[in-house]
């Protein structure tokens, strides 16, 4: 037994490796039993706490705190060996992996504490704010990530200031390779802080008509009345006119009536009297706007002109008020004993030429 204890590889004696490897096993299950026992009965008095903050905490450190036990027992087995050739890079690797948990763990708190910009967004609307906050989480994400690369980097040993710098020329490519990127992400602020429109809303632009399905960073999607999804880049968007009618607190319905010629003055003044009374009774008439005027005197009929607004905005609504009042309106007319005209011409012939007997 000695002998095989006293044997050595590579300089290292086999007792040396024999506790190294103890100490990964041991490392690994003291991993198990923490996430198994210590952190679930923490996860249980957390979630009788009426604070929120302690279940966050425990949702961020939860897997980090797994890694660190698995590096503390590689730091161990490391020092146990001692092998001086191996030391400066297992001490690289331990950094690194020290590292990659620190920021690891600010990683998992942007998404654990995302109800705290959520907040902040919600400054913005209902609708939009599910897109403010996404867009605030990935940009904080995306920074931390950046940033860890560059940390671990240069733990390695290579100058990222001068890499950086090197990579002049290439920034510039890509600064102009991504030059609409940069547009639709400030044009997808201006959306945000503007709120121009909102999920579910009815707009109109030059490049498209229907319904906001969402609004994210690169660019928004509309839903067209044909069921096509329409990606619009935010830089087109916040560049054009935009026309919401969702934010219609009422429809106009504007249209001329025409009555034949032979109409009397007296049947349109009641026709003009019955119409305003009928709309101002209808439920589904905006009573702020009512006009009915006997107004031009076309080539084929007397037209009367009508301009008035229904209560409801949405399409199908509005289109059914539409159709009750233009029924009731005919009504009115026939009641009336009057016709509606229709596009004719009368020709008089002063005189005929006679036939002359040959």
């Amino acid at each position: 037994m000695e002998t095989i204890l006293s044997y050595s590889i590579l300089d290292v004696k086999v007792v040396s490796i024999f506790f190294a490897v103890a100490v990964l096993f041991l490392s690994y299950f003291l991993k198990e039993i923490i996430s198994r026992f210590a952190i679930k009965s923490l996860k249980t008095l957390a979630s009788k706490t009426k604070n929120k903050v302690d279940d966050h905490l425990l949702g961020i450190l939860e897997a980090p705190l797994k890694l660190f036990i698995l590096l503390l027992g590689f730091y161990f087995a490391e020092k146990i060996l001692n092998i001086e050739r191996f030391d400066e890079i297992a001490g690289q690797i331990e950094r690194t992996v020290v590292t990659f948990i620190l920021f690891w763990v600010l990683y998992r708190a942007v998404t654990q504490f995302s109800y705290v910009f959520k907040r902040f967004s919600s400054n913005f609307g209902q609708h939009l704010s599910g897109d403010v906050e996404n867009f605030i989480v990935k940009f904080l994400k995306t920074i931390i990530i950046i940033i860890a690369m560059m940390t671990i980097l240069q733990e390695w040993g290579i100058n990222v200031s001068a890499f950086v710098a090197s990579l002049g020329l290439v920034g510039m490519a890509f600064a102009l390779a991504a030059r609409d990127t940069t547009a639709n992400l400030f044009g997808s602020l201006v959306i945000f802080v503007d709120k121009p429109f909102q999920k579910g809303d009815w707009i109109l632009t030059p490049d498209v008509e229907g319904t906001v399905e969402s609004i994210g960073i690169r660019s928004t999607l509309v839903r067209s009345f044909a069921q096509a999804l329409v990606s619009v880049p935010n830089a087109v968007v916040a560049n054009s006119a935009i026309t919401n009618w969702s934010q219609m607190g009422k429809r106009r319905i504007k249209m001329r009536l025409g009555l034949t010629y032979s109409t009397k003055s007296s049947q349109i003044e009641k026709i003009i009297a019955d119409i305003k009374e009928m709309l101002k009774n209808h439920q589904d008439i905006h009573q702020g706007t009512i006009m009915i005027y006997f107004d031009k005197f076309e080539d084929s009929s007397l037209s009367l002109f009508c301009y008035y607004f229904t209560t409801t905005t949405v399409w199908a609504e509005y289109l059914s008020v539409r159709e009750d009042t233009n029924l009731k309106i005919m009504k009115i007319v026939e009641e009336n004993g009057a016709e509606f005209a229709f596009p004719s011409q009368s020709i008089y012939v002063e005189s005929l030429p006679k036939n002359e007997i040959i």
